[in-house]
C-alpha cells in the first residue's frame, strides 16, 4: 500500500482532513476573539493575531513538512520582505513570526482565501504608483499599531529555485518623512528542499499552475521534503538612498539564501 496510488490517497486524506478541521475550528475561534478584541482594543490585534502562527506551525507538522529557522526576526518596527515560491509560503512565514501580509486587492474577493485573508488582518492594496499616498497612510497606521507587515516584492511566484527581480514600487511608502527615520526592513529567504527523488521544483507554484493539483501533490508526498527560513540582517530605511536601492539590497540578501540554480533549469 505504501508508495502506491492507494497509499498516496490515504496520506492525502490523513493529512488533509486534520488541516481542514484545524483551519475551520481556529477560524471560528479567531473571529469570535476578534469580535471581543475589536470592542476593547479597536484595530489592534494583540489576541487574534496569535492564531495564524499556531495554525501554520500545526498545519506544517500535519502535512509532514519539516521547518528549520536560521537567524532571528528583528525587533524593530517595520516590514519583512521575502521570496514567493508557493502557496505554502503563507503557512511557512506565518509559522516563524507574527506578521500581517500585504496583498494585491483582488485577493480579497477570492472565494475562501479572501475570507481568511480578511480575518487575519491582511493589508489589501493596489500596486499602483498613483496610490502611493494611500499606501503610505495604511502602512503608517498599521506600523504605529505595532503590526509587522510582510510583502512579496517579486509581485508573483517562482519555481522555488530562483528570486525574481524585486519591484521598487512597494518600498516607496517607507521613504516618506513620517516613516523613513523609524522603519526597518528585514529580508527573509524561504528555501524549499524537495522530497528525495522528486523534481527540485516540487514545491514551486508558478505560471498557470492550478492550486488543487499542487495541494494534492504536497499532501501525497512520501517522504516529505523540508523548508528552511533564513532571517537576514535588517536594513534601516534611513540608511538607504531611495526605494530602488532598497529593492536591490533586499533582493541581493534574499537571493543569497538560495543555492545556485541547477544548470538544467537555468533557461526554464
Amino acid at each position: 500500500m505504501k508508495g502506491g496510488a492507494l497509499g498516496g490517497t490515504w496520506r492525502m486524506v490523513r493529512r488533509g482532513a486534520p488541516v481542514i478541521g484545524l483551519i475551520t475550528i481556529c477560524m471560528v475561534l479567531m473571529l469570535a476573539t476578534r469580535g471581543v478584541e475589536r470592542l476593547i482594543k479597536g484595530k489592534r490585534r494583540p489576541w487574534s493575531s496569535q492564531f495564524p502562527r499556531f495554525v501554520s506551525r500545526t498545519a506544517l507538522r500535519l502535512m509532514g513538512l519539516s521547518l528549520t529557522v536560521r537567524g532571528t526576526p528583528m525587533r524593530h518596527h517595520g516590514a519583512v520582505v521575502a521570496n514567493h515560491s508557493t502557496w505554502l509560503d503563507i503557512f511557512v512565514l506565518n509559522a516563524v513570526q507574527r506578521i500581517f501580509f500585504v496583498s494585491k486587492a483582488e485577493v480579497a474577493n477570492w472565494p475562501g482565501i479572501g475570507t481568511m485573508a480578511k480575518a487575519t488582518g491582511t493589508v489589501f492594496i493596489n500596486r499602483d504608483r498613483t496610490e502611493a499616498a494611500l499606501q503610505k497612510q495604511i502602512f503608517e497606521e498599521r506600523l504605529h499599531m505595532g503590526h509587522k507587515l510582510l510583502f512579496f516584492p517579486e509581485g508573483t511566484s517562482s519555481d522555488s529555485l530562483r528570486v525574481l527581480p524585486f519591484k521598487p514600487t512597494l518600498f516607496a511608502a517607507f521613504f516618506t518623512p513620517e516613516l523613513r527615520d523609524e522603519v526597518w526592513i528585514q529580508p527573509v529567504t524561504a528555501r524549499y528542499i524537495a522530497p528525495e527523488g522528486q523534481d527540485v521544483r516540487f514545491y514551486g507554484w508558478w505560471g498557470d499552475m492550478e492550486f488543487g493539483p499542487s495541494l494534492v501533490q504536497v499532501l501525497k508526498a512520501s517522504p516529505q521534503g523540508r523548508v528552511e527560513v533564513i532571517f537576514h540582517a535588517p536594513i534601516a530605511v534611513k540608511d538607504v538612498k531611495d526605494r530602488k536601492e532598497m529593492a536591490r539590497l533586499c533582493e541581493e540578501a534574499v537571493r543569497s539564501g538560495l543555492p545556485p540554480v541547477p544548470a538544467a533549469y537555468l533557461g526554464a
